[in-house]
């Protein structure tokens, strides 16, 4: 994090590009464009962003109270979804001039553009905007430079008519802001390429895209599908009463679980009073739905394993390719969240699969202890994340 005496610097320099100076501190999407831009680094500084609340035009601190309140509602920039992908910022009450500032700094991301309610940000000198085309362009051509995650890389051998292009502007209908599209003029490549889904360089498109718009991922992405048994007893011995391989685009693979799940969820009544009844399940339908979609967004993609969902008598069991990744560890997994597939999580995110980052197994754990259901148990190795939840015990 900045020093007070290098915070001290930034503010008298009244032309830098890498500062953004606000007396307002109820202005949330002022923040967020602006965290946005800095971490766009459209000017290749390479270096740290700042936005500084409490200070005028001329930097100087006006004397607003810096609450806990505040400094939360700024740290949760980075983990509300809005801005996409996630940002990398530090949040923290410094002094300027013996008065209490807040300071969000924000690291220049790997994987640009960011976006933020479906627009891209960027810097101007010392003033920010929209991106036009080029700038964009210039976005996308960084983030291919630059190490990448998996679901970022080229699907070697594909080709842009393994692309549904129908499927791919469902989508971007929904998460790119309608303005934008109406002064786009890309062609599909360029288009696909701002979301990550293109590998402009390749001229193929990328695992994520291949996930969620391709015609038939399996054939690049042989463990790219979800098996699904329904046992009559609580081992794997018994034949099962019901079994798939579930395959496809990612949004047709996610209806057609929830279907089973509905379907295999027995509910029973149960009598809350004389005059009012309630119907109760073996499984919250939100607990099953979060570890699942859990899952298949933290999945190592490039084994050739597929998520398994194992439904027995007893208990449901998940299993997920690929060990614990990143910062998260088996004693912080509700408090961290690392992101294998950060292209695929951004994309669930904008869909509505995924309410907020980093909450999913808190959700799951509080609706099992609602409807009555003993703790979910999690068994973690260095190739494997297996989720049980057990079933209610009456």
């Amino acid at each position: 994090m900045i020093t007070q005496e290098q915070l001290a610097t930034l503010m008298a320099d009244l032309e830098s590009d890498r500062v953004e100076r606000t007396e307002s501190i109820g202005k949330t999407d002022k923040f967020c464009q602006a965290v946005c831009a800095f971490a766009n680094d459209l000017s290749n500084h390479r270096q740290p962003g700042y936005l500084v609340i409490g200070v005028d035009k001329n930097g100087r601190p006006t004397g607003i109270e810096i609450t806990e309140q505040l400094l939360e509602q700024l740290g949760a920039l980075r983990s509300d979804g809005n801005i996409q992908p996630l940002p990398v910022i530090s949040v923290a009450k410094m002094a300027l001039q013996g008065t209490d500032v807040a300071v969000v700094e924000v690291q220049p991301s790997d994987l640009p553009p960011l976006r933020y309610k479906g627009q891209v940000w960027v810097r101007v000198g010392p003033r920010k905007a929209t991106a036009n085309e080029q700038e964009e362009r210039i976005l996308t051509e960084k983030r291919i430079s630059k190490a990448r995650s998996y679901d970022a890389s080229p699907v070697g051998g594909a080709e842009i008519s393994d692309i549904s292009t129908l499927q791919f502007q469902v989508y971007r209908q929904e998460v790119i802001d309608p303005e934008v599209i109406a002064l786009n003029h890309r062609s599909l490549e360029d288009q696909l390429a701002s979301l990550r889904f293109f590998d402009s360089r390749h001229h193929v498109p990328t695992v994520a895209g291949m996930l969620l718009f391709g015609k038939n991922p399996r054939f690049y992405l042989p463990g790219a599908y979800i098996q699904f048994l329904r046992l009559p007893d609580t081992t794997l011995t018994d034949r099962p009463d019901d079994e798939a391989e579930i395959s496809g685009d990612l949004l047709g693979v996610l209806r057609e679980v929830e279907v089973r799940i509905k379907a295999n969820n027995h509910k029973r009544p149960e009598s809350a009073s004389v005059l009012r009844e309630i119907s109760i399940s073996d499984y919250p339908e939100v607990a099953v739905r979060e570890i699942l979609l859990n899952a298949i967004m933290h999945r190592d993609y490039q084994s050739n394993t597929p998520v398994k969902l194992y439904w027995f008598s007893d208990r449901i069991e998940i299993h997920s390719p690929g060990g614990l990744y990143g910062e998260v560890t088996p004693e912080t997994l509700e408090k961290r969240s690392s992101y294998r597939n950060p292209v695929l999580a951004e994309a669930m995110k904008a869909l509505g699969y995924v309410n907020r980052y980093g909450y999913g197994i808190q959700r799951a754990k509080a609706a099992m202890q609602k409807n009555g259901n003993p703790p979910i148990k999690f068994e973690v190795d260095d190739r494997t994340f297996l989720a049980v939840l057990p079933g209610r015990l009456d």
